[in-house]
Parts: structure tokens; C-alpha cells; sequence
């Protein structure tokens, strides 16, 4: 006889119906524990609830991709061995009651190969498929309007929005399972939130779980939908990928709060078996579920070490500023918080909002900027946030804030020592048909300054544009041609960087310009990246005028300024194979008109303004942060 699998049961609420048979009742709290085993593979079996749930797909993911995987399924045992199960992940749908009863025959195994695959081990799911299952209600059985997908912690046999919380909790490090969700809700304090819920009579977390699936299947992509309430759908269709499927559980644990919040305030004297869950006005919370690369943080070096003034050698400039870039669950950018100084350019802001403010869409993300004012570092020293911007994209709307005296050369002063009064700057913008056509920056002192884009022969990269002050132009960027390319030099073929296109310009404005300040080109590294889906236009290197910089006391030079960027290399660290124009690090140097097409590009100076590092997340990443 083969060696069986022991599966584990309840002394309190599971009894045996005779040797080798489980009872189809499960625990109340629907957790195993060891000691039992059986002459025959029981099935594995469990209930899916939101209410009782008729006609649910569900399966044993053993690969972790949280989609149902069809066989063959290759698994490797801990001993190095593998085993190839021809059906794939067991799989059933649910029936009455929400009961479902697994086949896991294959998940015994010969002696010699390893031991048997312990279904308790890996965790169960189960998806609700629109217009299929059936919701067990006291008014009789509802087809569910929209799918869901829920889960359960491994060994948990109950399949509810309220173990997918549990289990989600616990990979995100907040706990495990059978732990109150500290900072979710007060309400969650004296709840199981792994058991069988309409068993145990528990209107209050019935009423939870009810809003939380709701919540749950708001956030289901409409194609995902639409492919599960297709007639010949069963549920097992893949469309998820693991990201995205991790991205709806870290989503799901951070608004948990709102939205049990949402249900309590509509059950007075704890009423829950009144609440119309179908009647809440729930959050409405969408997730880029393609989990993105998203820059999160920039530190500036612009404080020479060795001297008074700047340029200083690279290796001399020490931390001024230090940036946090901060999102929502879709990726877009909610504020920028600087500890020092920021330095706001509506060139850049134009950019960020031709995306709707979703920094993935910028191929090349919030081109470098730096403080050059002494005060940055003396700001930075001291704890605790000293300037931010604040993007309020439904009313079209950008707040600069400032406690510090870095921007007085540019006529920006702060109304006090300390943020969260009238904001110093405010910036608003038109569109139209969905193009940008004016973005305005109206400064606290009177002035406004005026950014209408100029797109003739323009990349996204770096698009022209006309700046006016009370009415008159000051600055301006345009471009006759388009970008011009080139084959690199014999030197510079396996250079990490090199110039591969140009694109002349006109940078009008500050007349009388210096004298160096010619043949101006923006210098771009054209090549393609294996596996990169997306165009390849780095941008290596612009220059413009600032002379307002020139009062500072500490910045020498004649006004005239030069970024230059380095990126990762192809096969080296922090290369993101789908965001290939994601910046590493940037130099703010003295200009110096370009060299030639097809030349290694020197993107490291000896002297610099300002080096600007960049720090990367991916969406999910940063997500987790701030539950922790």
C-alpha cells in the first residue's frame, strides 16, 4: 500500500464517517492540524464563502502564480527531485454550501521519489465567475454580478474575503493569520478571520466579508471579466499574472480599513444583519497592475566639501536634498516631499501632466533638477520635511510649498518657517482634446509665468516650450528637425553609452546669451536593448540658461548649464529590461558645446554643479512599504 497523506482535522468539529472517509464537515475556524492519516487519499475539501458560494472555481495554486496552472505541472521537492503532476494544480468547483471536494491522488508519491506533496502546504483559491456562481442568500441563490478572486493561507480550508485579508497580511510581514490586524480597524479586534463566518453566526464578519468582496471584484480588470462570464468560461482561464494577482492582495490589505469603516458607520448599536452591503458607497481604488518600476526617491549632492563655491569636484559635493516621490495604487504621483530644497521646473511638470501625472508613461522619469542654495543643506540637516509639491490632478491643480529661504532669487519667499499654510507657489494648466495648452504658475508675490508647449519636431522626451512672465517670453525651446541618427563610432561599439542621434535646437531668452553658448543639441542614445519593449531614446545630454542662479553667491559660471545623464547598462544592475530610459544618475555641469555623433558619451565630469542619484521601486514594492 503507498504511503498516504495525512490530511488533518478539528478534534472539536471534525468526526470520521469511517476508516479512510473525512467527514464533509469542516472546522469552524477551517484550520488542520497534524495526527491523522487515512488507508485511501481522502479528497481535500473546503468551503467557499462570501455568502455560500455555488459553482466556484477553485484550486491548490502550488506554483505561487495565484491563476489556476493546467498540467503537465512540473513541481521540484525540496530533495531535488522532480514530479511532474499530468493533471496540474486539483482543482474543483464548488457545490451546495459553498462545499467543494478536491482530487489530490497525484500528489501521493512513490517512497523513492519524496515524500507526498502535503496539500496544507500551498495555499487554495478560488474565483467567483459572473452570471455562474451562485450565492447562497436567505432570499435563494443570486448570481454573482462581477468576479472576485479570493485565497486562503495554506492549511486554511475556508476560502472568504476575510482569509484572503489573512493571508495577504501575513506576506506583506504584518502578522500572521490568527493575529488581529493591528491598524485595520478596531472592529476586527475580537474576530477569526480564517473561520466559517455563516456557521458560526457572524453577522458582523459576514457583513465585512460581503464589502470586502465587493471592494475585491471592483478592482478586476473589465477584460478579466468579461472573459470569465463568457458562456464556455469554467474559471480555469489565465489572465493574471503573479504581480497583478499580488498587487489586488496588497491593495486589498491597505483600504481593509475604509472599508470596513464604510460598513460599521451604516450598522448603529451593531446591527450588521441589516447593513445593505450592496448600498454602500465603497472606495473606489484603481491598481496598475502591470506593477510598474516608479522612481521613489532622488538624494542631491550640491554642497561643495573643500571649498565655497560650485562647480567642485564630483568626488567633493556632499547630500543637499533628499527627495520622496509619493503615489497611489495606480502609479500615479500624489507629491514630491523634499528634506532641503526642491527645484520646480514647469518644463517638467508639462511632462508629468501630457501622462495624467502616471510617471510609468514617461519613458525617461522627472528629468533631473537641483537646489544650488547653501540654505538646501542647512535645511537638510535639520529633521522633517522642508519643501513639497502636491498634485491635485481632478482639479487640475499643483501646490508648491516652501519653509526655506532656497528660492528668494527667483522671487519665491516662504510665509513662515513651517508648511501647511497658503501654498507659495500654485500651478494650474487647460487642455484641449486631451493636449495641454497653457500650464500657469501664479506666485504668491503677483507673479505668474506662463508654459505653452511647442511640439513641432518634438519628442516626449524632452518636448519645446515657451515660458512668459507677466505677458512677455523669457525663455523658450523649439526645434526645426527632428532627431538625426548616427552609427557609433569603432571605439565606441561596446561603450555602455553612446551618442547615437542628435536633434538641434533654439534656446531663445536672457539675451545677450554668453559667448559659448552655441551649436546646441540634445545628444540621445538610440540603440536597442534585447527584450525591451519599449522605444529606446535615452537622453544623454541638454543645455540651457539660468542666470538667476548667478546671484546666488556660492554658484560661479556665466549662466550657462549642461545635464548630463548616465543609465544602467544593458546586463548591469538596475537595468529594467521593459523601462530601458530609466535614469541612474545626472550631472549638473558647466556647458560645453557637443561633440561628435557616434562617440562614447562622457556622462561622469570632473567638476559639477549638482550629482542627482535616483532610486527605483517597483509599484508593488513601495506599496508594501507604507503598510509597513
Amino acid at each position: 500500500m503507498k504511503r498516504l497523506i495525512g490530511l488533518s482535522v478539528s478534534v472539536l468539529s471534525l468526526t470520521l464517517a469511517g476508516c479512510g472517509e473525512e467527514s464533509d464537515e469542516l472546522p469552524v475556524d477551517g484550520r488542520d492540524f497534524d495526527g491523522v492519516e487515512y488507508s485511501e487519499p481522502a479528497p481535500y475539501t473546503g468551503k467557499v464563502i462570501d455568502g455560500y458560494l455555488k459553482n466556484a472555481r477553485v484550486w491548490l495554486d502550488m506554483d505561487g502564480d495565484s491563476q489556476y496552472t493546467p498540467g503537465p505541472l512540473v513541481i521540484e521537492l525540496d530533495n531535488g527531485s522532480e514530479v511532474t503532476l499530468a493533471s496540474g494544480e486539483p482543482t474543483a468547483m464548488s457545490g451546495a454550501g459553498g462545499r467543494f471536494a478536491m482530487d489530490i491522488s497525484e500528489l501521493v508519491l512513490e517512497p523513492a521519489v519524496g515524500p507526498d506533496l502535503d496539500p496544507r502546504d500551498y495555499p487554495l483559491h478560488a474565483v467567483a465567475l459572473p452570471g455562474k456562481t451562485l450565492e447562497e442568500t436567505r432570499s435563494g441563490e443570486v448570481p454573482v454580478a462581477s468576479a472576485y478572486l479570493m485565497s486562503a493561507p495554506p492549511g486554511v480550508r475556508n476560502i472568504t474575503p476575510l482569509t484572503t485579508l489573512a493571508r495577504y497580511r501575513g506576506i506583506v510581514g504584518l502578522g500572521a493569520f490568527l493575529e488581529t490586524p493591528s491598524g485595520v480597524a478596531a472592529s476586527l479586534a475580537d474576530l477569526n478571520l480564517v473561520r466559517d463566518y455563516i456557521l458560526a453566526q457572524d453577522e458582523r464578519s459576514h457583513a465585512y466579508a460581503r464589502a470586502l468582496a465587493r471592494f475585491m471584484a471592483s478592482q478586476i480588470p473589465a477584460a478579466y471579466n468579461d472573459l470569465l462570464a463568457a458562456g464556455d468560461s469554467d474559471g480555469t482561464e489565465r489572465f493574471l499574472s503573479r504581480e497583478a494577482a499580488f498587487l489586488l492582495g496588497v491593495s486589498l490589505v491597505q483600504n481593509a480599513g475604509d472599508v470596513i469603516a464604510v460598513v460599521d458607520a451604516t450598522a448603529p448599536q451593531g446591527q450588521y444583519a441589516n447593513v445593505d452591503v450592496d448600498a454602500l458607497a465603497l472606495p473606489e481604488v484603481a491598481v496598475e497592475l502591470s506593477d510598474p518600476v516608479l522612481l521613489t526617491s532622488q538624494k542631491i549632492y550640491a554642497e561643495p566639501s573643500n571649498q565655497d563655491t560650485v562647480p567642485a569636484s564630483r568626488s567633493g559635493l556632499q547630500i543637499s536634498a533628499e527627495l520622496a516621490f509619493d503615489y497611489s495604487e495606480s502609479g500615479r504621483l500624489l507629491s514630491v516631499s523634499a528634506n532641503g530644497c526642491l527645484a520646480p521646473s514647469m518644463p517638467e511638470l508639462a511632462r508629468l501632466i501630457g501622462v495624467n501625472g502616471y510617471m510609468a508613461d514617461l519613458q525617461t522619469q522627472w528629468l533631473p533638477s537641483a537646489a544650488l542654495s547653501e540654505q538646501s543643506r542647512l535645511n537638510f540637516d535639520d529633521e522633517g520635511t522642508d519643501e513639497r509639491l502636491v498634485f491635485d490632478w481632478d482639479n487640475r491643480r499643483i501646490h508648491f510649498e516652501t519653509s526655506t529661504t532656497c528660492h528668494e532669487h527667483r522671487g519665491i519667499s516662504a510665509d513662515s518657517t513651517e508648511l501647511g499654510g497658503p501654498p507659495e507657489v500654485t500651478y494650474s494648466w487647460t487642455r484641449d482634446s486631451g493636449d495641454l495648452v497653457e500650464l500657469v504658475a501664479e506666485i504668491r508675490n503677483g507673479v505668474t509665468r506662463t508654459l505653452v508647449p511647442e511640439t513641432a519636431n518634438s519628442s516626449a522626451v524632452f518636448p519645446g516650450y515657451r515660458i512668459s512672465e507677466q505677458g512677455s517670453e523669457v525663455e523658450a525651446i523649439t526645434f526645426a528637425t527632428g532627431i538625426n541618427a548616427c552609427t557609433p563610432q569603432g571605439d565606441a561599439v561596446d561603450a555602455s553609452q553612446v551618442v547615437t542621434g542628435v536633434q538641434p535646437y533654439q534656446f531663445s531668452g536672457y539675451d545677450p546669451q554668453p559667448a559659448g553658448f552655441t551649436d546646441l543639441v540634445l545628444e540621445f542614445d538610440r540603440r536597442e536593448f534585447s527584450g525591451s519593449e519599449q522605444p529606446n531614446l535615452r537622453l544623454l545630454r541638454y543645455g540651457f540658461l539660468d542666470p538667476d542662479r548667478l546671484q546666488l553667491s556660492r554658484v560661479d559660471g556665466d549662466g550657462s548649464f549642461e545635464w548630463a545623464m548616465n543609465y544602467p547598462a544593458a546586463d548591469g544592475p538596475g537595468f529594467v529590461t521593459e523601462q530601458p530610459n530609466l535614469i541612474r544618475d545626472a550631472y549638473l555641469k558647466s556647458y560645453n558645446p557637443a561633440g561628435d555623433c557616434g562617440r562614447e558619451f562622457e556622462g561622469i565630469p570632473n567638476s559639477a554643479y549638482a550629482r542627482v542619484e535616483y532610486g527605483y521601486q517597483r509599484l508593488s514594492e513601495y506599496l508594501v512599504g507604507l503598510l509597513e
